[in-house]
C-alpha cells in the first residue's frame, strides 16, 4: 500500500484553501499530461467548502475547464432539487467555472430519485457512465484525484462502518444508512482504490478518535477510512484539531 502523506494545517479554512491549491494544480497536471482530467469530489461541509475555494481562487484561470470530467464519489438518493444533494451544494463552484468554459455534459451527477425508481438502478446508470468513459479511454487509466470525507464513525463516501458491503467492484446502492437520508448511491472501496491519488479530508475535534482509529488499524469494515489508498499517493489533508490524537 503507498505511504499515507500527512498535511496538517491551521484551521478549517486553510484547509479548504490548500485542498483548492492542490486541486488547482493535480488538474492542471493531468490536463498537461494528458489533455483531460477526471477528479472524485466530495460533499460535506469540508468537501463544499474546497469546492468553494476553487471557485474563488485566481489560479482557476489556468485550467481548460471544458477537458475537466466531475465525478461524485457518492450521492444521496433524493429528488433533482433536494437540498441534500451533493451536486446541487456545489452549484457555486459549477456556476463560476462555466464562465471558464465547463462542460456542464462531463459533470456526472449520480442519479436522483425523480429520475430512477430504486437506488439499485442509479447506481446501474452511474456505472455504466464510468464504463462508457472507460471504454473510450478517457479514464486513462483511472481517476487523477479522488477526495473523500470522514464521519466521525470513519465512514467514507457512503460506506459504513459495519453496515455497507463494499467489496463489491463498481457503484452500489445503500440502504437504511446509519446517517440520514436513509438511500443512497456509493462508489465501492474497490473503486475508489483504482484513483491514482486519494485524499481524505478532514477538519474538527470530533474526527479525531476516528482518524486516530484508521492510522493505526487498517480495517475496511469497521474503520472505513482506515482502507482507502491511492495507486500512486494517498493523502490525509486534516487541520490541527482532527489531528490531536495522531
Amino acid at each position: 500500500m503507498i505511504a499515507r502523506q500527512i498535511l496538517i494545517h491551521e484551521d478549517p479554512e486553510a484547509t479548504a484553501n490548500a485542498i483548492a491549491a492542490r486541486l488547482i494544480t493535480s488538474i492542471a497536471d493531468a490536463l498537461a499530461a494528458r489533455g483531460v482530467a477526471h477528479v472524485v469530489v466530495t460533499g460535506g461541509s469540508l468537501g463544499i467548502a474546497a469546492l468553494e475555494a476553487v471557485a474563488a481562487n485566481p489560479a482557476k484561470t489556468s485550467v481548460n475547464w471544458s477537458q475537466v470530467h466531475f465525478w461524485w464519489g457518492d450521492e444521496r438518493f433524493v429528488a433533482t432539487d433536494s437540498a441534500d444533494r451533493n451536486v446541487l451544494q456545489a452549484e457555486a463552484l459549477f456556476a463560476a467555472l462555466d464562465e471558464l468554459g465547463l462542460d456542464r455534459s462531463i459533470v456526472h451527477a449520480m442519479g436522483a430519485s425523480d429520475k430512477y425508481d430504486t437506488a439499485e438502478q442509479a447506481a446501474e446508470a452511474y456505472a455504466a457512465e464510468l464504463a462508457a468513459e472507460a471504454e473510450q479511454g478517457a479514464l486513462n487509466p483511472a481517476f487523477d484525484v479522488l477526495m473523500l470525507g470522514m464521519g466521525p464513525d470513519s465512514h467514507v463516501a457512503s460506506l459504513f462502518p459495519n453496515h455497507t458491503r463494499s467489496d463489491q467492484p463498481g457503484v452500489i446502492a445503500v440502504h437504511d444508512s446509519p446517517k440520514p437520508p436513509p438511500h443512497r448511491v456509493t462508489l465501492t472501496m474497490g473503486t475508489i482504490n483504482t484513483a491514482k491519488e486519494v485524499w481524505l479530508i478532514v477538519t474538527g475535534a470530533d474526527k479525531a478518535p476516528a482518524l486516530a482509529k484508521a492510522q493505526h488499524e487498517i480495517n475496511e469494515v469497521a474503520v472505513p477510512a482506515s482502507a482507502v489508498h491511492g495507486t500512486e499517493a494517498t493523502r490525509w489533508i486534516i487541520d490541527r484539531a482532527a489531528a490531536t490524537l495522531l
